[in-house]
Order: C-alpha cells, then sequence, then structure tokens
C-alpha cells in the first residue's frame, strides 16, 4: 500500500478531508496533493503529519530475531 493510500484511509478514519489534513500542516491542498501524486514524504515529514492528527508514526524494519530498526 503506497503512503498516499495510507493518508487518504487515515483521513476517513479521523472524518477529515485531504485537503483539511493539508491545512493542518500549514500546507496549501494543491501543494500537499502534489506531494501525494509524487509519493514524496520523508519520514520526518510523516512524522509531522502524525502530529498534526494527533496520531503516531512509528516507521521501522523487523529484523528475523525480532529486532527493530527505527528511524
Amino acid at each position: 500500500m503506497s503512503v498516499s493510500e495510507q493518508l487518504k484511509i487515515l483521513c476517513v478514519k479521523l472524518d477529515i478531508s485531504v485537503s483539511e489534513l493539508a491545512r493542518l500542516l500549514g500546507k496549501s491542498p494543491q501543494a500537499f496533493s502534489q506531494k501525494m501524486k509524487r509519493e514524496s514524504f520523508t519520514v520526518d515529514e510523516l512524522k509531522k503529519v502524525a502530529e498534526a492528527a494527533g496520531c503516531k508514526y512509528e516507521g521501522s524494519f523487523i529484523m528475523p530475531s525480532g529486532e527493530r530498526v527505527t528511524y
């Protein structure tokens, strides 16, 4: 699943529009939409999205041993 799809699902679950999420981040809906089309989010940006949405973003690789490599 792409990041953009995840963000759309997040918006549905939060009962907000993607445009509203963009505004929470201080971005224009047009710029945010373009970023979603390009799939060009950094980990730091995703953490900011989560913070603005009142959520927690957790990105990590889980090794076969169970050890996590987080970023």
